[in-house]
Order: structure tokens, then sequence, then C-alpha cells
């Protein structure tokens, strides 16, 4: 497994001292570069964090393959249903692994697609009943806490659909002896694969959360776990320079403290790394926007992560990036080697302006076009980096996604937050389960009343 990352754009000696590291601070950021590591992993050791073990799960991993193993070929559809960390794991799995959608293999019980319903939006979900077979279709529920409304107003439907088949084309992926999807799932004997306590769903795409369906749909989950472990031995290391997840997170940490950098752009340059910078989005945002420190200080931090796609973006976004507020830092995702190569016909059309791409290959464009979109930044003074995967395998993906689960784990030390919780959503939750009716949330849709008056009395 080969990921590098190139730095040399994110510093002052390049971009200007106004937008970029200097050497002071670098130095500043080394000297506490230990205690970041070493304070990460006490939490690791008091078992408050998990996901650094998941590649280690390897009875996990022989329980997920068994059962692939006893259903494969009595599907073409896997239709997760599940929200945020529960589904976009999944999404980015078969995304970069299997390709992206929606010019995907024509599906089939060898090769079968992923449905994946991460909303309530009801035309979204008529439209999935109406193109999939319930004969054909093996359905996971995901949700940690078994609870998520989204999740579980989906499940019912979906259910009802099933009919008689349900018992043995539902599977729930859950916290185990808790939760209403646990109970339904024992009640009605559905396959159930565990969720640990201490891993969210953000940072649970190497569990079975994310494994369950990799597996289903045929993708080498040992691979994509030795990718993660490999990984996971370089993050531990307490130099920065043997460590790119520290690494490319003490430098973060100063664009974003120091040069008030307040957005973080990840563009993927691979239509296949599409689904991991959604998956990205969430991990950096729901783990790093905090309203206070662990302490408790009053902070309200954070930094809005975009997924922009290259060469795509460079016509939708571009012009702002390079011209527009320079409150922002890049960070882009290259891959070396594709799996497949397009060439351009060497028959010239007689066109000047278009004669020059004969013979030339995309993969070879489309890396120009990254790197002109990375000079044209830097020459903008606009802070820039890059993770170059040699080839997007299960091993080099695996290894990608704990990296930047541990960047951001580290980013969250640096910060001083708690970056495995998410206090934020629940009155959201709250109000959510008050207006729909829940027992118990009677004080929920009051306050949500009391606020609708407000807001009619300020008209």
């Amino acid at each position: 497994m080969k990921i590098s990352f190139d730095a040399t754009n994110l510093l002052a000696s390049v971009v200007g001292e106004a937008h970029g590291v200097t050497p002071g601070e670098w130095k500043e950021q080394e000297r506490g570069a230990a205690r970041v590591v070493e304070n990460f992993r006490a939490r690791v050791d008091r078992g408050e964090v998990g996901f650094p073990l998941l590649p280690l799960a390897k009875d996990t991993v022989s329980e997920i393959l068994k059962y692939a193993n006893k259903v494969r070929g009595r599907y073409d559809t896997v239709c997760l249903l599940g929200i945020g960390g529960s589904a976009l794991g999944a999404w980015a799995l078969d995304c970069a692994l299997r390709g992206p959608h929606p010019v995907q293999k024509p599906f089939s019980s060898r090769h079968p697609r992923l449905i994946v319903l991460d909303n309530v939006d009801p035309c979204l979900l008529a439209a999935a009943l109406e193109i999939m077979d319930p004969k054909k279709t093996l359905v996971l529920a995901v949700s940690k806490q078994g609870t998520t409304v989204e999740t579980m107003a989906a499940l019912l439907v979906v259910r009802e659909w099933l009919g008689k088949r349900a018992s043995g084309r539902m599977v729930a992926i859950t916290t185990p002896e808790r939760g209403e999807l646990y109970a339904l799932a024992l009640r009605e004997n559905w396959q159930t694969f565990s969720v640990p306590d201490n891993v969210g769903g953000r940072f649970s795409v190497l569990s079975a959360v994310g494994l369950v369906p990799a597996a289903l749909l045929g993708l080498n989950i040992r691979k994509l776990l030795k990718g993660a472990a490999e990984m996971t031995e370089l993050c531990w290391e307490a130099d920065p320079e043997r460590n790119p997840a520290l690494r490319s997170a003490l430098l973060h940490h100063v664009l974003w403290v120091k040069k008030n950098k307040s957005i973080h752009v990840a563009f993927a340059y691979s239509n296949r790394l599409w689904g991991t910078a959604f998956w990205f989005r969430q991990l950096w945002a729901e783990s790093l926007g905090k309203a206070r420190t662990r302490e408790g200080e009053l902070v309200q931090i954070g930094q809005t992560p975009l997924a922009a796609l290259g060469a795509t973006d460079q016509h939708s976004q571009l012009q702002l990036y390079v011209e527009g507020p320079n409150d922002k830092v890049f960070t882009f995702w290259a891959v070396e080697k594709h799996p497949q190569e397009v060439r351009i016909p060497k028959t010239r059309p007689g066109l000047p302006a278009v004669d020059y791409l004969a013979g030339k290959t995309l993969a070879s464009l489309l890396e120009v076009e990254r790197l002109s979109t990375e000079a044209s930044l830097t020459l903008a003074q606009r802070p820039n980096c890059v993770f170059r995967l040699a080839r997007l395998d299960e091993e080099h993906l695996g290894g990608f996604l704990q990296l930047l689960e541990f960047q951001t784990a580290f980013m969250g030390e640096l910060l001083g937050i708690n970056a495995f919780d998410q206090p934020g959503v629940e009155q959201s939750k709250q109000f959510i389960y008050g207006l729909m009716g829940r027992p118990g949330y009677d004080a929920s849709t009051e306050r949500f009343q009391q606020y609708r008056r407000a807001r009619e009395a300020a008209r």
C-alpha cells in the first residue's frame, strides 16, 4: 500500500506568510505532536473510542463472510436503509471499488447492485420499490441506536413490501441487546450484526456497518482491513514525518486557527472517490463542529467541509476558489494508476484546437487538469496539499479511510474538543419525535410550538 502526502503548497514559503505555515509555526506544532498521539491513544486504551481497533476484529470478519457465502446468488439487489454514517460508508466503498454510479456493470445475482435509501423523500422510496424485485432483494437496516426515525420509517414500508419473505431477506445492523431495531429483528428472526458501542456512525465504515454490504457486493473485506491495519500502525507514530494523518492534522490546525481558513475543500480527482468525499464531509463536520471544549469552554468552532470533483468542478467552483475570499484550504485526492485506460484516437479531425489531443490518454488529461488547478490556486496564494493513492483497490481504500479518521481524531485533540459526540443534532431529533407523536416527547412538542408562536409574532 502506498499513500503519500505532499504538503509543500501549505507552506508560507510557497503561498505567503498570511496564508501558509511558517517554519516557526511548524516547529511549535512538532513539539506537541507526541502529546497529541499519546492523548488520543489513552482514549482508545480506556475503551472510549473504538475505530482504531476495527481492523483487528477477525471474528466479525469471519461471521460476515460466513453469512455472505451462505446467501450469495439469492439476490441481485442489496437495499440499504440508513442515514448519515450508516449509509455513506457503504456508498463510498461501493463507488470506489465497483465503479462510480450510475455507470456500473449491469446488475445480476453475480453482480448485485446497491440501492441506498438514506432519505424519507417519498419519491425516492416509491421509485426504489418500483424497480426492485422483492424476490431478489436483500434489505439491510442500519441504525446503531435502533431508533433512527428515518431508517425505521423506511424499514416499516419495506418490511410490508417484502411481506412473508421479510424474515429471510432482512438484516439488522445495530447495537445488540437494546433498541427497537434489535427487538424487532429478534422477534422476527432476522439476521443481525453488531455495531461496537464505542464506534460512532461516522467512524463505522470498517465495522459491520460498512463490511456487511461490502461483503454482500463481493468486495474483499479482508484486504480492506489489511490496508486499514497497516495505516493504523503508521498513525500511532509520534513523528509527523512518518505519520501522514498527524502531519496533515498539525498543518491544517495552523491554517484553521491562525490563518482563518474556515472552509476545507476535499477535491477528489476521481469519480470513484466521489462517495468518499461525501463520507468525509460528514466525518469532518460532525466531529469538529462543536460549541464547547471538553472542559466546557464556549468556543463555537468548526471548519466547513466541501466536496468537489475534479475536473468537473473546475467549471463550477474554481472561479470562487481562485478569486473569492481566501478562507479555504484545499486537499486534492489523486489516484496514480487507474484500472481502466481510455486513449483518445490518433486520428486527427483536422481542427487545430482539437488535434493536439490525438493519442493522449484521459488519465494523463485528468492529472494535467489537477496539476493546472493546483498551480492556479497556489499562484493565487490559496494553500493546498495532495494525498496520492498509488491505485484505488481495497487495501488502498481501507488505508485511506483509516488515515482520514485518524486525521479527524488528531484534529479533535488539537482543538481540545470531543470529536466523537454530536450534541448539536439532539434538539432536532427531539422535535421530530414530538411532532410525529412519539410518546414521552410532549415537552419537545411544546417547545417547538413556542418557537413557532414567537416566529409568527416577529412577522
